[in-house]
């Protein structure tokens, strides 16, 4: 069993817990290591499900000690990037967002749409959500800034050559590589260019504008022409720009929404009033995290590797725990202050609500995706089948979790997906009723059995020839869970004569393995495949069904244990009591006088009720 630590510094840093094995399954960071690590070593009953979980699996803590918050910080996202532990926030949604970038550290500075990690000396703006959309406004852009485009060995080349490519010869670029133009004025060329990507399009219009008439003034027509083109390529780009805040504000906001499971987080860059970029990105919520935390996740996942820079206002929905050390983090990183803001009316909010608008759709396709695309379904069952070594492919499987609090309120979950998608009517809970104290293989074993012992029951039809439950059997039954859970499961199918006709599996939290029948060893899928993709899916929604049901029951006891049986207080009125107090534990410290108080309550009701709990 895991032991506190002694002589934890009263000092910041990061702590580490590791498995059995050595491996790191938690990562968190800490103003003070003594407080924060020592809260972990409470009872169970006021920690969350995850947190009791991760405390199960853990053998040993272990920390780092650091000189500062944002150190602290720094070093936390550092090591869940290196190690990638079971029960942190994971990035579930990585896609690489192109960026327009301009190479400011060369001799002839170059634009390039690219994906690639940050690079030192280059400008980067965006991000953009498709690829076509920026190499579309980079070719209108070139029309007015010819800056080169090409790589550095095409330069070269034609450099030694002495002769230009076709983008000179079409007006997108001013030919460096050749000599026919200067310095100064690629280097102006090149100013401008980033300007105008940073939002500050006046000043550019008016340059276009002033140079066109007096092209046209000093009968220049085909010159008065050129600049007329590139005047309408700028308006047509900057037209892309919407303009959302006052004029010459840089700010991010940062909008998301949530599901049980995962978090989806869209940033908007918004320089000299318009939007210029945007970045969006999924979170798995695998530690138990309320609004403030996934803010502070967000905030980490936008900011600590990002290849653009910290403006000096971030909108956000709510303030993060700690404002004070995010703060001094980003403006550490931005080289000035950057406050963090929760607008309530105005312009700002509502750009706040524009963000949260497009991380609601974002969840929403990313759920989406793969669950109602039925090749993507047909595709993850035929591998599950294949990886498996399964008989037939898996049209429908069945995955049992477990939950409770230190043995209290034990119940189990059945969820079921068939043809890959959830079918909730199908879904069971089961109120354990034969364990005592914390035995989960028991439990397993008790709702295991009362699940397949009606499974022959299930296929004979019913007295009205309508087929019963559970008619349709699985093609694989999915335990969460190692080798000991898989243990449970061959035993049951054996005692009850199913050996053979169930296929059986368990997932392991710990690098995602599988376990099957026969096998010492565990069954590595892919972690990119949409078979691993599935099982997460299904084992996520049978922890989440198990856990709310086990908090439902937890709930009805704690009311139950403190209210049942007092002469005169029903079910309603004991629900109403609870309501309008705010709690059991209000009506507890409720007076008798408080409780006479209540018009609807009997004055002997109120007195049964005061003698009960006092």
């Amino acid at each position: 069993m895991l032991q506190r630590p002694d002589a934890l510094p009263d000092a910041p840093g990061s702590y580490q817990f590791k498995d059995a094995e050595g491996r790191i399954i938690y990562v968190g960071k800490a103003r003070s290591l003594r407080s924060r690590v020592g809260s972990y070593f409470q009872s169970p009953a006021q920690l969350p499900p995850r947190t009791v979980q991760m405390l199960e699996r853990a053998a040993s803590v272990e920390w780092i000690q650091v000189r500062s918050d944002v150190e602290a910080l720094m070093l936390e996202f550092n090591l869940i990037k290196a190690h990638r532990p079971r029960f942190n926030v994971r990035l579930v949604d990585d896609k690489s967002y192109p960026y327009l970038a301009v190479t400011v550290d060369e001799r002839w500075p170059r634009a390039v749409v690219t994906r690639a990690a940050r690079r030192t000396g280059t400008r980067y703006f965006g991000p953009y959500a498709h690829a076509f959309a920026i190499r579309e406004t980079l070719d209108l852009l070139l029309r007015s800034f010819p800056v080169r485009t090409c790589t550095d060995a095409k330069f070269r080349r034609h450099e030694r050559l002495r002769r230009p490519c076709l983008l000179y010869h079409i007006e997108r670029c001013s030919g460096p590589c050749v000599g026919a133009v200067d310095e100064e004025r690629y280097h102006g060329l090149v100013r401008e260019l980033m300007g105008f990507l940073d939002g500050d399009t006046a000043p550019v219009v008016a340059r276009l504008e002033g140079a066109m008439r007096e092209a046209s003034e000093s009968l220049e027509y085909e010159r008065a022409a050129r600049l007329r083109d590139q005047l309408a390529s700028v308006r047509l780009a900057s037209e892309r720009q919407e303009m959302v805040a006052e004029s010459g504000e840089d700010l991010d906001v940062v909008g998301m929404a949530e599901s049980d499971l995962e978090a989806a987080v869209q940033v908007l860059h918004v320089r000299r009033g318009r939007v210029v970029g945007r970045r969006g990105f999924v979170l798995e919520k695998v530690e138990p995290l309320d609004a403030t935390g996934l803010v502070a996740r967000a905030l980490e996942q936008q900011y600590l590797d990002t290849p653009l820079g910290v403006p000096p206002v971030v909108l956000v929905p709510v303030l993060p725990d700690e404002v004070s050390t995010y703060e001094e983090f980003l403006s550490e990183s931005r080289g000035g202050k950057v406050a963090l803001r929760v607008p309530v009316r105005g312009r700002k909010r509502a750009l706040v609500s524009v963000a949260e608008a497009n991380a609601s759709e974002q969840l929403h396709r990313h759920r989406m995706r793969r669950s109602s695309d039925l090749s993507t379904r047909a595709r993850a069952l035929d591998e599950l089948q294949g990886y498996l070594r399964l008989p037939e492919a898996p049209l429908r499987i069945e995955c049992y979790d477990m939950s409770h609090l230190q043995g209290t309120d034990y119940v189990g979950s059945m969820v079921v997906m068939e043809d890959g998608l959830p079918k909730r009517s199908d879904y069971r809970r089961f109120a354990v009723t034969a364990v005592q104290g914390n035995d989960d293989y028991g439990a397993m074993h008790e709702v295991l059995t009362r699940r397949l012992r009606r499974l022959d029951e299930a296929a004979r039809p019913a007295a009205d020839g309508r087929a019963r439950r559970f008619a349709y059997p699985p093609q694989l039954l999915l335990i969460d869970g190692g080798k000991g859970q898989l243990g449970v499961g061959v035993r049951v199918l054996e005692e009850l004569g199913l050996t053979g006709r169930v296929e059986l599996a368990a997932l392991a939290k710990q690098f995602e393995e599988v376990y099957r029948p026969g096998r010492e060893d565990p069954i590595r899928i892919p972690r990119d495949s949409d078979a691993i993709y599935l099982l997460q899916q299904v084992r996520d929604e049978a922890h989440r069904f198990a856990v709310t049901f086990h908090r439902e029951r937890r709930a009805a006891r704690a009311r139950r244990g403190a209210l049942d049986g007092v002469a005169g207080l029903g079910p309603a009125r004991r629900t109403r009591l609870v309501r309008e107090l705010g709690g059991v534990r209000k009506v507890r410290d409720a007076s008798v006088e408080d409780l006479r108080a209540l018009p609807w309550l009997p004055d002997s009701v109120a007195d049964a009720v005061y003698e009960r709990l006092h």
